[in-house]
């Protein structure tokens, strides 16, 4: 398993500079088979009707399949983005922890597929995600 701080190595800028700091996104489970990470439902993360935002879950999914896909590449020739991606929003929620687990359905040379599913604490699924991540070579 990945830690945090083996992470952070390899990332250009800090976290806490990008999207997933700005949502307040925090990495629990990171492995080549799993990872885990959690958004706060809040003002951050909510639409103006006082709902989780579709974006907002997009975007914790899409997190969950990217940072897992950078474990199955050599980060010093290789990228990985985000090729595709669709949402299913089952259940609404107002405030609290929204956690996605994120599980490789399809590890290729070019490609990575991710099964994530968005839950509330209680285990109720709010979102279940695909997400397609391509896999290049840097120039």
């Amino acid at each position: 398993m990945m830690t945090n701080e083996q992470l952070l190595q390899y990332l250009p800028v800090p976290l806490e500079e990008t999207l997933i700091g700005t949502l307040g996104m925090e990495f629990i489970e990171i492995t080549k088979e799993r990872v885990v990470c959690t958004m706060p439902v809040d003002g951050r993360t909510r639409q103006p009707f006082g709902l989780l935002h579709g974006g907002a879950s997009v975007a914790l999914a899409e997190t969950a399949a990217s940072i897992g896909s950078f474990l199955h590449i050599d980060p010093n020739t290789q990228f990985a983005a985000g090729l595709e991606i669709n949402a299913n929003h089952v259940r609404g929620k107002k405030d609290g922890i929204v956690t996605a687990t994120a599980i490789p359905l399809h590890i290729g040379r070019t490609t990575i597929i991710w099964d994530i599913q968005l839950t509330d604490e209680t285990g109720k699924l709010l979102c279940v995600s695909r997400c397609t991540v391509a896999i290049g070579n840097q120039r």
